[in-house]
């Protein structure tokens, strides 16, 4: 293990429709979208998570051909540590948007957003 590699900058994910995206993260976890991004020739967006970053990167339908397993802790995920699980709940619970509690028992929840990508939620000790 090195002591050079310190902290994760940023996730990326794979959305279709860049605005539709960015919205959702913002009203579903409270997320304030990062002006620093410059132009890279394709729409996309960053999203301020703490001193990292979620990353939209917006592309026409990158998994049209792919299985997903239904559970989102076998897939290819983002993880990301909240005080209160229970305002997560809330919020997704009001927005009717379907999740499931983690399958080990712990204080987690896993959803998909608007493309099928897989966030999962921790409540942090």
């Amino acid at each position: 293990m090195t002591d050079n590699i310190y902290s994760i900058h940023h996730c990326s994910l794979i959305v279709r429709d860049t605005e539709r995206s960015r919205v959702f993260y913002q009203k579903i976890l409270g997320l304030q979208k990062n002006s620093d991004r410059p132009d890279l020739g394709y729409p996309g967006a960053w999203l301020d998570v703490g001193t990292q970053q979620i990353h939209l990167l917006e592309l026409p339908d990158p998994d049209a051909h792919s299985q997903r397993p239904e559970h989102g802790g076998r897939d290819r995920h983002v993880a990301l540590l909240v005080k209160s699980l229970d305002d997560i709940v809330k919020k997704l619970d009001e927005s009717d948007w379907k999740y499931t509690l983690s399958k080990s028992g712990r204080r987690a929840l896993f959803f998909r957003d608007l493309d099928n990508n897989a966030i999962e939620i921790i409540e942090a000790k």
